[in-house]
């Protein structure tokens, strides 16, 4: 999945990477100097002294020879790229197949080089993760969407099996940010916001927060260059008000922990410009209201120095309220582990300082890269870094939604909304703790704790209160979910409440089983209706022998198929019952048509015992109602399935139930089921004939305002100078609610004509 050149993850090719790309106005090149390959190799050395220096040269060699002569946007050779992949690896440490990786990472995707000719040339370690590396090709997906969800599954699911991919991956985008001004300003915006959207959270997720802050920058840059300047500016301005500020600070801070017998290492540094931009826009301050631009981190030797320096750093300067966290006793899910406080310093400036060991440290700058992947010779580098990492737990945990996304772009949201790096803790009434994206709610609580408990959710507690499930959540919430035994599925509205990937997810999946039982009942409705009427037996233990025939694996798939319309009933007998002959039952205006000598009679509509309960459209089941008059309680009706839409309710007089009289298998039997203490309305049609005078328009909507009736909509037509003919849409309670209506339109002197219309 990897590219040499900047592109992000979908399967377009970019302009300008190779000599043979189309002719345009070529940038102007790029003058750095190429690392030799000596240079390389003294680069791992210097921290891995038994480095396999044939192993680094053959490789070096290889990925420059299959590059040949290609080139990149910027005019630099083609190679210069997996070269400074492989540079900006050797400052994260990491082990020869690594580096080696990087520098063929792009040689069986945009060269002649295959993933055998890798293996043999250089072992299968190193040609799994080149593979891991390489996008999907040939890959006929309709959006760029498709194919940027499909292309990241492909990393991820690499990742799981080698943690290396990803460190080799996130180089390769870094480097491609560094030179995004060579690339085409259409390419550069897309890739500048997959990157945000995507890779620095990434990076951010597995602890890397340099190679976060760069991402971001760069991307930043690249999206909104006019902010990025102001930021900039403003920051630079101030730089030049506060010169001595920082150094005033770390010497001050250097002597007030020297003289309490603390030995700590003090640096100062002042914040990243997206990170500004960012607080800026989420707390909607301006620039001059940020008062902690500047930040300290104090290294000390263990955990019990970082309290005492920060007992130090509170006797000695003002703390700010509310600003003070512990990210040791609770570190973050991938693994930041710091004591987080701001304070008054000198000049009355904010100062956000940070207190950590060396080892917390390292992890806090290279993440999942600090974990040392070399342990007595013993386990794979990903089990390793997955025995001392949380932060790879996450991961897995978005391996595992790859089987729920129904479609590519579903599995994109998901990983999206799993990026967070933002959280809040909560815990549960045992103390159990639970970390959540910051803006999440009770519902993605209640998920995080137990699928079971969301899809049973019906209340909560927080702090001992009763509140809304859709309440935000803060830092230290104890958050207790009510559940029934009675709710079994969620509402599907809660997915659109949902902040977490989990919890969206969860929702979905239990939306589409609710759908798929409803599905299932009607299915099975229609099957044993068929049978009634046909007077053969059904059973269970027949049809599941006769699957096979109808290519279903269960019963209940060919119910749910029977009731999304997707297989006959007639289907089913036959499969059962091979000499079954179906009996064509044809009906007129709800009436049936006479029957041949000896046909079985079918039940008339509203008769037959299998009866399905219509309660408007809130109905559990999809239901709709006949586009050409609807179909109001008091009327006798008959229900439509139609394939993947569900059924649609015809009043029995409907002269469009004509169209379905060949089609027996689809007539449903239905009747009225109205909670009188919820009243609803439900749709009719009429048309009225009225004289055309001023004002008859305006008495006929009269009419129907003063009998509580609601139009939906009016269409006019001129049949002649004296008359004029409308059709109304409008919605009513009941049979008796609209026999009023036209009763008293039948009234008015400006109405020659009014009728019920259906269909």
């Amino acid at each position: 999945m990897a590219s040499g050149r900047p592109v992000p993850v979908q399967m377009e090719a970019s302009a300008g990477v190779a000599a043979a790309a189309p002719a345009v106005a070529r940038p102007r090149a790029s003058r750095a100097r190429m690392m030799r390959q000596y240079d390389l190799v003294e680069r791992v050395r210097s921290y891995n002294p038994d480095t396999d220096e044939d192993l680094l040269n053959r490789a070096y060699v290889y990925a420059m020879k299959a590059h040949g002569e290609q080139t990149r946007a910027s005019g630099d050779p083609y190679f210069s790229h997996p070269l400074e992949v492989a540079a900006i690896l050797t400052n994260l440490k990491l082990d020869d197949a690594t580096i080696v990786a990087a520098l063929l990472h792009d040689t069986i995707e945009d060269t002649e080089a295959t993933r055998t000719e890798i293996d043999k040339l250089f072992g299968h370690e190193i040609g799994a993760l080149v593979e891991g590396l390489t996008k999907l090709k040939r890959l006929e997906l309709v959006s760029r969407e498709a194919k940027q969800a499909e292309n990241l599954r492909k990393l991820l699911l690499a990742i799981a099996d080698d943690v290396r991919v990803l460190l080799i991956k996130l180089a390769d985008r870094l480097h491609n940010m560094r030179t995004l001004e060579f690339v085409p300003p259409a390419s550069r915006h897309r890739i500048a916001e997959e990157t945000l959207d995507i890779y620095a959270p990434l990076a951010g997720r597995m602890g890397m927060h340099e190679m976060r802050e760069e991402l971001e920058d760069l991307a930043f840059r690249t999206l909104d260059p006019e902010a990025f300047a102001v930021v900039m500016q403003r920051l630079d301005a101030l730089a030049e008000r506060n010169r001595n500020l920082i150094g005033e600070i770390e010497a001050q801070l250097s002597a007030n922990l020297g003289r309490n017998g603390i030995t700590a290492e003090v640096t100062g540094r002042r914040k990243r410009p997206f990170s500004i931009w960012t607080k800026m826009e989420r707390k909607s301050v301006g620039f001059e209201q940020l008062s902690d631009i500047y930040g300290f981190r104090v290294i000390v030797g263990d955990v019990a120095c970082c309290y005492r320096a920060l007992g130090v750093v509170h006797t000695t300067w003002p703390m700010v309220p509310g600003r003070f966290k512990d990210y040791i006793s609770t570190p973050k899910q991938n693994d930041y582990r710091s004591l987080h406080t701001t304070v008054i310093g000198p000049g009355q400036q904010r100062v956000e300082l940070q207190f950590r060991t060396r080892e917390m440290n390292q992890i806090a700058e290279y993440g999942i890269a600090a974990h040392a992947f070399y342990k007595d010779g013993v386990g794979s580098p990903t089990e390793l870094v997955n025995r001392e990492s949380n932060a790879f737990a996450w991961l897995r945990h978005t391996i595992e939604m790859l089987s729920e996304s129904q479609n590519p772009e579903e599995f994109l949201e998901h990983t999206k909304l799993e990026l967070f790096h933002d959280q809040v803790f909560c815990f549960t009434p045992k103390g159990k703790l639970i970390a959540l994206p910051r803006n999440a709610n009770v519902i993605d609580f209640a998920y995080a704790v137990h699928t079971d408990v969301g899809n049973s959710a019906v209340g909560c507690k927080i702090n001992g209160k009763f509140a809304p499930l859709s309440s935000e959540l803060q830092n230290g919430d104890e958050v207790e979910v009510l559940t029934s035994p009675v709710q079994s599925a969620p509402p599907a509205a809660w997915e659109s409440l949902a902040r977490t990937g989990k919890a969206r997810a969860a929702i979905r999946r239990a939306t589409r089983a609710a759908m798929r039982d409803q599905y299932a009942g009607l299915g099975r409705r229609i099957v044993e209706r068929l049978f009634v009427r046909a007077k053969i037996e059904y059973a269970d233990d027949k049809l599941k022998g006769a699957l096979p025939r109808l290519a279903r694996s269960s019963i209940e798939d060919v119910m749910a198929s029977v009731g999304r319309g997707e297989m006959k009933a007639s289907d089913v007998a036959r499969a059962m019952y091979p000499d079954y002959k179906e009996e064509r039952i044809a009906r007129f205006g709800g009436k049936k048509a006479p029957e041949k000598p000896g046909a079985k009679p079918a039940p008339e509509p509203g008769k037959a015992s299998a009866v399905i309960p219509i309660g408007g459209l809130h109905s559990g089941l999809p239901v709709k109602f006949a586009p050409n008059g609807g179909a109001v309680p008091g009327d006798r009706i008959v229900g439509i399935v139609t394939p993947g839409e569900g059924i649609t309710i015809y009043p029995i007089q409907s002269p469009d139930l004509k169209e379905f009289e060949e089609e027996p298998e689809r007539w449903l039997d239905v009747k009225w089921d109205i909670d009188e203490s919820t009243p609803q309305r439900f749709p009719a049609r009429l048309f009225v004939q009225n004289v055309n005078e001023p004002g008859s328009l305006a008495q006929i909507a009269g009419v129907i305002a003063e009998h509580d009736g609601n139009i939906d909509n009016i269409n006019m037509s001129r049949r002649s100078p004296d008359f004029t003919e409308l059709t109304i849409d409008l919605e009513v309670y009941d049979l008796k609610h609209l026999s009023a209506i036209i009763a008293q339109l039948r009234a008015k002197d400006v109405v020659a004509h009014v009728e019920r219309v259906n269909g």
